[in-house]
């Protein structure tokens, strides 16, 4: 019984935590990607300049200039953890792939028994490994396929493996703005197993279906000086909707400056709007320009907001 009432702890704590549809399974996989991701308010669906994330949209990849990798480390207020890491290359002469791994947990979860006694301290995790594939079937139309591995850890004898995709397009209607689509985590779905926590007959196995995100987007890029501009619409088919939108400005060839907001729900439910800020420093070395990227994420629900911090250079 202890071990069932712990389980059940942390799949609310867990889920509360990372409250992009707040409750719901893979909540940690829709927090965003990369420092400029996040401080962009995470509206980068259409976005083709930059840094190229796949994450956002699978058909991006073939928009990659070069061989681009990139670190990130998440700093996170209730003991939660939150780190990228990204390979995208673009296949001449119109292709681009992209491969990420997304790491999340919360740890020092205080352990007590029935009468109120600590026992133990728990920690929970998930992954998510994604690969993806676009194409530029014309000059104006790119597509784009994802596929993408999550493995979760909720308690030590309770863990689920899943399997999902997400599709993509981008259409660059004039050379300034562009438009996308996509739809995220089809047919993901953990399944979790409490029999060897819970004995017969009240072990048993449920399903926990991921949320399936609709997005649309449009992007103005101006190359000089080079401004981004995006704006994002997210539905779910959980009846949430979501409105989020981001900027950048880029002052010299080596410092750029951004900004967001994530998390305008059109509805009655919300868990809080999410204003971020950053910046990005690079610099030139030979043929190698590694940069060095900033964001700040406020978050209404936790008791300070997330930095991140971001590592990336052409290879």
């Amino acid at each position: 019984m202890k071990r069932f009432l712990v389980f059940l702890i942390f799949i609310g704590f867990f889920q509360t935590a990372y409250s992009q549809n707040a409750g719901k399974a893979g909540a940690f996989a829709r927090m965003g990607f990369g420092a400029r991701g996040m401080a962009m308010g995470n509206a980068l669906t259409a976005v083709t300049a930059g840094d190229i994330y796949a994450y956002y949209n699978p058909a991006l990849s073939c928009f990659s200039k070069s061989r681009v990798a990139s670190l990130s480390y998440g700093f996170l207020s209730l003991d939660r953890s939150l780190n990228f890491l990204s390979y995208t290359q673009s296949i001449q002469p119109t292709a681009g792939i992209s491969a990420t791994i997304i790491n999340s947990g919360v740890s020092n979860i205080d352990g007590r028994n029935s009468n109120g006694v600590h026992t133990e301290f728990y920690s929970t995790y998930d992954y998510q490994f994604s690969l993806a594939f676009s194409n530029r079937v014309s000059q104006d139309v790119a597509i784009g396929v994802a596929v993408k591995l999550y493995h979760n850890k909720i308690f030590e004898e309770v863990k689920s493996t899943t399997v999902g995709f997400d599709v993509g397009i981008n259409i660059r209607i004039t050379d300034e703005i562009y438009a996308a689509g996509v739809l995220q985590d089809l047919g993901s779905k953990y399944i979790w197993d409490t029999k060897p926590i819970y004995p017969d007959p009240l072990g048993k196995s449920t399903k926990d279906k991921f949320p399936i995100l609709q997005k649309i987007g449009l992007a103005y890029i101006l190359p000089n000086p080079q401004i981004v501009i995006d704006i994002d619409f997210e539905k779910s088919n959980e009846n949430t909707s979501i409105l989020r939108g981001g900027a950048e400005y880029t002052i010299t060839e080596n410092f750029t400056i951004r900004a967001g907001i994530d998390r305008i729900e059109l509805g009655d439910y919300t868990t809080g709007v999410k204003p971020s800020f950053g910046f990005t420093a690079q610099k030139s070395i030979g043929d190698f320009s590694p940069s060095f990227s900033y964001a700040y994420i406020y978050e209404s629900f936790a008791p300070r907001g997330i930095h991140l911090l971001t590592l990336s250079s052409n290879l």
